[in-house]
C-alpha cells in the first residue's frame, strides 16, 4: 500500500470544516481591514530566496526543496528552482515585477501551502499551510508608519479573539535598522568568543555566520549563556526607538495588551525594527501560534524600489491546535435526508433535492432500494435535523412527511412549503 509521504498528511472530513472555518473568519477578517488576496506560485527562483531570506538562515542552508530545472536536451542550461518555503518574498517579487508601488499602499494576504524540510512534530510538516500577510508600498503611501504596525497587531489580536482564541500573548520586539544591527552584531560576537565552545553545534555556527540567530536557539543547557548575551534594546538608534515607542502608545489606546520580549528576534534575514510573535500554552514548548514584523530593505536588496513593509505568517497548522472548537462543532450537517421509498422515487427524490438546493438547504439524497429502517439510520448517522419520505402516494398528494430526527415531530407538509418548514426548524 502506497501511504503519504513522511512529513505530509491528508486532511479529511469532518477536520477540513474545521479549516474552512479558519479561513473563512480570516477573510472576513481580512475584508473589513482592507486587505487584498494575492497567489503566488507554488515555487520561484531558488535565488529570490536566497537573496531575501538568508544565505545562512535554517531555511535556505538546510530546510529548502530544490531542484535543477533543465529542457530536454542535455545540453540546455538548467534553473534552479525551489518550493516555496515562506511567503513573503514571493509578495514582495510580485509587488516589484508589477509595479504595485504604482497603487501606493498595498495590503495583501494570501493562504496556501509551504515548503520546509524540517523534522516533523506536533503541528509541523514537511507541507505546512500559512495564512500571510503584508502592508508594502512606497515610504509617500506611509508604509513605514508606526500606525501600520499597531494596525497589523490589532488585526490580530482582532482575527484570535473572532476565532476563539483565548489567553494568547502577543510578545513584542525592536531589533532596529541595519547599522543598529551591525553594532549589536558585532558585540555578540566579542561576548560570544569565550563561551561559545560550551553551546551546540548550531549555536557555534551562528556565531560566526549570523550571531544573531543564537536567540533561536532552543537546547536547554544553552539557555542560561544566551541569558547573559547584549541585547538589541542596548544598540537601537534615536529613530528606531521612538519608532518602537509609537507602535506601543498606538496598542495601549486600543487596549491590545502586550509583552516586551528583548530576547525576540526573527529568523529571516529580512527582518527590521518590530518583531512580534503571539503565542499560546496549548501548543506546548514550541508555543508560537504566528510571528511576523518590519522589512524596510527588503524590496531594494530584490533589485526594487524602497518599499518599507511590515507582515506575518500563520502557520494555519498550529493555528487549528489552538481552537476550541471541535470539527464537529462548526461543520454544517444536513438540514435534511430525503428518503426515496419504491422504484422511479429516484428521480423525484432528485427533483426535490434540487430545488431545496436553490434555497441555500443542505440536503443529503439518499436511494431508493433502501428500506425505510436503514434510511433512518443513514440520516441519523449523518447528524441531518429532518428526513423527508418521498415515495408515490407522497407524489400523487403533492405532500410529504416530514419527521423532526430531534424531538420526533412528524407532518404532513405540501411541497411549495417545504423549503419554509425546513429553514424555519433551524432556527427552531
Amino acid at each position: 500500500m502506497i501511504k503519504a509521504v513522511r512529513g505530509t498528511r491528508d486532511l479529511l472530513p469532518p477536520d477540513t470544516a474545521l479549516w474552512n472555518f479558519v479561513e473563512s473568519t480570516v477573510r472576513d477578517v481580512f475584508r473589513v481591514y482592507d486587505f487584498h488576496e494575492i497567489r503566488t506560485p507554488i515555487f520561484e527562483s531558488t535565488e529570490l530566496f536566497s537573496r531575501a531570506v538568508g544565505e545562512e538562515t535554517d531555511i535556505v542552508s538546510k530546510e529548502m526543496f530544490t531542484w535543477e530545472d533543465r529542457g530536454r536536451a542535455e545540453s540546455d542550461k538548467g534553473q534552479s528552482l525551489t518550493l516555496r518555503p515562506e511567503a513573503t518574498a514571493g509578495i514582495v517579487r510580485a509587488y516589484i515585477e508589477h509595479k504595485l508601488g504604482d497603487r501606493g499602499l498595498n495590503k495583501l494576504y494570501c493562504v496556501g501551502p509551504m515548503f520546509r524540510r524540517e523534522r516533523p512534530q506536533k503541528g509541523r510538516y514537511r507541507q505546512f499551510y500559512q495564512i500571510d500577510a503584508e502592508v508594502i508600498g512606497p515610504p509617500s503611501s506611509g508604509s513605514e508608519s508606526p500606525a501600520r504596525d499597531a494596525e497589523i497587531l490589532e488585526l490580530l489580536a482582532t482575527l484570535l479573539e473572532r476565532l476563539g482564541i483565548e489567553n494568547w500573548t502577543l510578545e513584542l520586539n525592536s531589533v532596529g535598522c541595519p547599522n543598529d544591527r551591525a553594532a549589536y552584531n558585532e558585540a555578540l560576537r566579542k561576548a560570544l568568543e569565550p563561551v561559545v565552545g560550551q553551546m551546540c553545534t548550531d549555536c557555534q555556527r551562528r556565531a560566526v555566520t549570523n550571531p544573531l540567530r543564537v536567540f533561536d536557539c532552543k537546547v536547554a543547557a544553552d539557555q542560561p549563556i544566551i541569558e547573559k548575551l547584549p541585547r538589541i534594546s542596548q544598540f537601537l538608534d534615536e529613530p528606531c526607538r521612538r519608532h518602537f515607542e509609537q507602535v506601543q502608545e498606538i496598542l495601549k489606546s486600543v487596549g491590545v495588551e502586550f509583552q516586551l520580549n528583548d530576547r525576540l528576534v526573527r529568523g529571516l534575514d529580512y527582518y527590521s525594527r518590530t518583531a512580534f510573535e503571539f503565542t499560546h500554552g496549548a501548543l506546548g514548548a514550541q508555543n508560537a501560534i504566528l510571528g511576523g514584523g518590519r522589512y524596510d530593505g527588503l524590496s531594494e536588496s530584490l533589485g526594487g524600489p524602497a518599499a518599507p513593509g511590515i507582515g506575518f505568517a500563520i502557520g494555519e497548522d498550529r493555528l487549528v491546535l489552538a481552537l476550541k472548537q471541535s470539527a464537529e462543532a462548526v461543520q454544517r450537517k444536513p438540514d435534511v435526508y430525503i428518503a426515496p421509498l419504491g422504484a422511479g422515487m429516484d428521480r423525484e427524490a432528485a427533483r426535490i433535492a434540487r430545488e431545496l438546493r436553490r434555497k441555500e438547504i443542505v440536503a443529503a439524497l439518499g436511494d431508493e432500494t433502501f428500506r425505510l429502517k436503514k434510511s433512518f439510520e443513514t440520516a441519523t448517522k449523518l447528524g441531518a435535523r429532518f428526513i423527508l419520505i418521498v415515495g408515490e402516494n407522497e407524489v400523487k398528494a403533492g405532500a410529504f412527511a416530514l419527521k423532526n430526527l430531534e424531538n420526533g415531530e412528524q407532518v404532513s407538509v405540501p411541497r411549495g412549503d417545504l423549503a419554509q418548514r425546513i429553514l424555519a426548524g433551524q432556527h427552531s
